[in-house]
C-alpha cells in the first residue's frame, strides 16, 4: 500500500498501533448474538532510537527540529531492501496472473496488470515470518470481526465456506459452528496459512491466486474476503470467479480498502518530492472507487446488493512508524510503476510535513483507513424478486390522502 513499506459512522474509532511505552486497551464493538465486547491489549515496544534507513538526530523531535535535521542529514543513504522469504513445503495451486514467465517488470506491467502479484506474495511471505507477525494484525483482526457480525447477521447455517485472500485467519477466529459447519482458507502466502489463529471451526487451507480459484462451480454456500482484493489485477475476473463457485442462493461477503485510505500518507510524501526532488511518483497503490463495486458485483452476476462504507484511523507516533506497520501488514507498495526508494532527505520532509499538517495535540499523527463493505447474493428462484412494472394496485398521490381515510375511520 506504501512503499516502505467500509456501515458509516460520525466519529471513527482510534486504536493505538503496537508502537511507544506502555499497555493501551482498545474497545470493539458489540459482535452480537450474545457475544460481548472484547477489550484487547496492544502491547507497545519501546520507543527506537531511529527509524528504519532514519538518522539518530530525528528520532522524538517536534516538526521543527525534524525539519531542521532534514536540511542537514548526510546524504547519499538509500533505504534498505525489503527482505522476502518464502518457504516450499505447501501444496501450490498459484497462477502468476497478467505477466509471463520472464521476470521483468515490462512483461507484466500496463493497464491490466497494475500489481506484481510475485511481489506481493513475498511481501506476505516476509510479513508472516516475523518474530511477532501478531503484532501489526491489528487492523486486520478489527475488520475481520466486523466481517464476521455482518456473516451472523445472516439467519442460516452455512455447511460450506471459502475465505479467499484469508491471510492468517482473521475471520475464522471469530465464526463459531453454529454459523460455519467447515471453511476453506485461501491465499497466495504459504506461510501465512502456515501460522494460522486458531478458530474453532474445522479449516483446511489452500495455497492459491484469488484470480484463479481452483474449485468448481456451484460449491460454497458462503464466500468471504477481507482486505485481499486491493491487490488483484483483474477485480471483475476475481468476482466473477467468487461467483461460480458459489452455489445459488449463496452469498458473497466482501471488505477491501478504498480510495481515501492513507491520504495523510499520500499527501505528505508527494508535497515532499515536490519540494526536494522537483516531481512525485506514486507511493500509495490505486484503490477501486466506491461508485463502481454495485457496477462490478451486478457485472458478474451478483444481486440484492449492499455496498457501504466505513474509516478506521489508528494514531502512529509519527511517519516511520506507519510505513512500518503497513510493511509489516505485508502492505508495502507492489505496483509495477512504483519508485524503487525514497531519498532521506524526502523521507524526513515528508515526517515533518505529515507532523505539521496532520499532527493531533498529544503529538501523534493519525491514518485513516477506509474500507468498503460489499454484499452480493448468487440468484435462486426462492429469492425474492420487485414486482413487475405497472403491477401497483394503489398510486403514490393517494398517500396523501391516507390521514383523512384515518380521521373517518376513527368517527
Amino acid at each position: 500500500m506504501a512503499t516502505a513499506a467500509t456501515s458509516p459512522s460520525s466519529s471513527p474509532p482510534s486504536y493505538t498501533p503496537s508502537r511507544g511505552a506502555s499497555t493501551t486497551h482498545f474497545r470493539r464493538r458489540d459482535g452480537g448474538r450474545g457475544r460481548t465486547n472484547l477489550s484487547r491489549p496492544i502491547r507497545r515496544r519501546g520507543r527506537r532510537k531511529c527509524g528504519r534507513g532514519v538518522s539518530r538526530a530525528c528520532a522524538g523531535r517536534e516538526p521543527e527540529a525534524m525539519a531542521a535535521a532534514a536540511a542537514g542529514a548526510l546524504r547519499g543513504l538509500g533505504r534498505p531492501g525489503v527482505r522476502a522469504g518464502w518457504g516450499g513445503g505447501c501444496r501450490r495451486l498459484w497462477a502468476p496472473s497478467g505477466r509471463s514467465s520472464a521476470s521483468g517488470a515490462s512483461s507484466g506491467s500496463g493497464a491490466l496488470s497494475p500489481f506484481d502479484r510475485r511481489l506481493k506474495r513475498k511481501q506476505k511471505n516476509w510479513a508472516a515470518l516475523q518474530a511477532e507477525p501478531a503484532k501489526c494484525d491489528y487492523l486486520r483482526e478489527e475488520v475481520g470481526s466486523r466481517m464476521a457480525d455482518r456473516v451472523f447477521d445472516i439467519p442460516r447455517t452455512f455447511p460450506l465456506a471459502l475465505d479467499v485472500g484469508s491471510g492468517r485467519g482473521y475471520i475464522a477466529q471469530h465464526l463459531t459452528k453454529e454459523t460455519v459447519e467447515k471453511l476453506i482458507q485461501v491465499d497466495i502466502a504459504e506461510n501465512a496459512l502456515k501460522n494460522t489463529v486458531k478458530s474453532e471451526i474445522p479449516t483446511i487451507s489452500v495455497v492459491a491466486d484469488e484470480e484463479f480459484l481452483p474449485f468448481k462451480e456451484d460449491t460454497f454456500d458462503l464466500v468471504v474476503s477481507s482486505l485481499s482484493l486491493h491487490w488483484v489485477n483483474d477485480l471483475p475476473r476475481a468476482f466473477r470467479e467468487i461467483h461460480q463457485v458459489l452455489k445459488p442462493d449463496g452469498v458473497f461477503i466482501g471488505a477491501m480498502f478504498g480510495g481515501d485510505t492513507l491520504y495523510e500518507l499520500r499527501c505528505s510524501l508527494q508535497l515532499a518530492e515536490l519540494e526536494r526532488e522537483g516531481g512525485f511518483s506514486p507511493h500509495v497503490s490505486p484503490f477501486t472507487a466506491v461508485s463502481d463495486l454495485g457496477h462490478l458485483l451486478s457485472r458478474a452476476g451478483f444481486n440484492t446488493l449492499t455496498v457501504d462504507t466505513d474509516e478506521i484511523q489508528v494514531n502512529y507516533p509519527g511517519l516511520f512508524e506507519v510505513m512500518e506497520d503497513l510493511q509489516g501488514m505485508g502492505e508495502s507498495n507492489c505496483s509495477w510503476n512504483r519508485k524503487p526508494l525514497l531519498h532521506r532527505e524526502t523521507m524526513l520532509a515528508a515526517a515533518a510535513i505529515y507532523r505539521e499538517m496532520y499532527g493531533n495535540s498529544d503529538g501523534s499523527v493519525p491514518a485513516t483507513f477506509q474500507i468498503y463493505y460489499m454484499i452480493g447474493w448468487k440468484f435462486h428462484e426462492s429469492q425474492a424478486r420487485p414486482a413487475q412494472r405497472g403491477s401497483a394496485t394503489v398510486s403514490f398521490g393517494d398517500l396523501a390522502k391516507i390521514d383523512g381515510l384515518l380521521s373517518r375511520g376513527k368517527k
